[in-house]
């Protein structure tokens, strides 16, 4: 196998740019990364905060200043970190800071695995963003890769490289798998990337970038929505045993005791919708998902001795089928997901539609959010939009784009009060629409005593935002709360 390095036909600049105009402008798009990357970090920024907006035309000193400060940066700041930030913050909306991205990853002469890892990982993101909403509709296709690519990769000519194969042969594969356990016993993620280390220089092969893209995408958009069907079948076991009046569940194969409580077994099924905050690998991602089966395992027991045999509508294998499998759903391979956690299928719109039809007096705060994250993942918000709309009874209501960010990514203690207000927000508007076509206002009183116990919260969220010097989180829950104080004002007219 020849491992020479491929050299990438990466589109050219305007020929009024010359070579050093061309690194500054890169440079500028970047810099707001890096600093971001720094304050995450807490690596010292060498630049005071008046400086940190770079002019268009620097001086000679500025210039390799700042270039030598990238430099540094890229030694020190590691893959799992750099996903972590852009998966986490708006800045993995900007098409053109991505694009430049990678470009400086690409340009660079002499590649480190780690710098091959980012661009790998760079590459995913920004079809993510990039491609059109009619690709998440259809089996992605190498052709398509290549087209979203084109602003980063130049003219790439998709035909299968034949040391490409098995990435190709495990792609075939990933549309037969029904369940996480069916998967996990394929390392896939090892296979794909011993092909990754094994093709040296190759990988940089445009061919064989288009190739990676197309399998990483599809890999980890099959192991959420995998992941999400075992999340919905353990919740529903949950429901399943408080209703029968279990408080106790035997944890071990999760790795918990023998006597935990229900409700925080719930807690954590809850909060388990991102598992992967640190380094991803497939040793991480394996042991974050076997964890996931054991609680499954422990649920499914506790509801077997709690009922015996389970009810045929009420068990928990039939809670958790997997969405890729919906009774009288079309096999399209259309299911997909961003690598931050966005999800889609048109095997799922059926149960989706059906859920956004409920009744509002028949909601609580728990399926608000479900309905809502359902209605995110089967219709990812496309490009260059700021607005989202989600439907939940008879309301519709507009996201803004970092309350999406909120459901689809799900990090940290700000993500969760914005998802909390956006619910509130929903609940209380649901109601109103209900109370209007029916004329019962139960369903709007107890919203809206929910929702004014939220506000208070809220309130103090933004405070200790502000006192943190959260500044980005401030402003968003401070707006997010703002709109929930209105829909609030509206229901109090009826």
């Amino acid at each position: 196998m020849n491992k020479t390095t491929t050299t990438l036909n990466i589109p050219a600049p305007a020929r009024s740019e010359s070579p050093r105009q061309l690194q500054w402008k890169e440079a500028r798009e970047v810099f707001p990364i890096y600093l971001a990357l720094a304050k995450q970090l807490e690596i010292e920024i060498p630049f005071p905060q008046a400086k940190r907006n770079l002019p268009e035309k620097p001086e000679l000193e500025l210039f390799s200043q700042v270039h030598e400060w990238l430099d540094s940066m890229d030694l020190r700041v590691m893959v799992h970190q750099l996903r972590h930030l852009l998966q986490m913050t708006t800045l993995n909306a900007s098409e053109g800071g991505l694009r430049a991205l990678i470009s400086r990853h690409l340009r660079k002469n002499n590649k480190s695995n780690i710098d091959r890892d980012k661009i790998d990982f760079l590459l995913v993101q920004y079809f993510a963003l990039c491609a059109p909403a009619k690709i998440y509709h259809k089996q992605i296709e190498p052709a398509d890769v290549a087209q979203v690519l084109r602003p980063v990769l130049g003219e790439v000519a998709p035909d299968p490289l034949a040391w490409c194969e098995p990435l190709e042969k495990m792609i075939e594969a990933l549309r037969g798998f029904r369940s996480l356990r069916e998967i996990l016993k394929t390392n896939f993620i090892e296979q794909g990337r011993k092909v990754k280390e094994t093709a040296g220089g190759m990988f940089y092969d445009p061919a064989a970038l288009v190739a990676f893209i197309r399998f990483n995408f599809l890999l980890r958009r099959t192991l959420i929505e995998l992941m999400h069907a075992d999340l919905i079948a353990i919740r529903n076991g949950v429901t399943q045993l408080e209703a029968g009046g279990v408080r106790i569940l035997d944890c071990h194969h999760f790795g918990l005791s023998a006597a935990e409580p229900l409700s925080k077994i719930r807690v954590i099924a809850d909060e388990w919708k991102q598992p992967f905050q640190k380094e991803y690998t497939e040793r991480t991602v394996s042991q974050a998902f076997d964890k996931l089966l054991g609680l499954r395992t422990d649920v499914e027991h506790a509801l077997e001795k709690a009922f015996g045999k389970q009810p045929e509508n009420a068990s928990l294998g039939a809670a958790g089928t997997s969405l890729r499998s919906a009774p009288g759903a079309k096999k399209t391979g259309a299911e997909s997901v961003t690598p931050g956690g966005n999800a889609k299928s048109n095997e799922r719109s059926a149960p989706a539609a059906t859920a956004a039809s409920e009744p509002a007096a028949a909601l609580d705060f728990e399926s608000g959010m479900e309905q809502i994250w359902e209605q995110l993942i089967a219709t990812p918000p496309s490009r260059g939009r700021s607005m989202t709309t989600v439907k939940v009874g008879g309301a519709r209501i507009l996201l803004s784009s970092w309350e999406v960010t909120a459901f689809v990514s799900e990090d940290g203690p700000s993500a969760e009060d914005i998802r909390r207000a956006v619910v509130a927000r929903v609940l209380v508007t649901a109601a109103v629409e209900s109370a209007k076509e029916t004329g019962n206002a139960t369903s709007l009183d107890r919203a809206m005593s929910m929702a004014r116990v939220e506000v208070t919260r809220l309130q103090e969220r933004v405070d200790v935002a502000k006192q943190a010097k959260d500044t980005e989180a401030a402003v968003n829950l401070g707006i997010s709360t703002k709109r929930l104080l209105s829909a609030l004002g509206e229901a109090e007219k009826l």
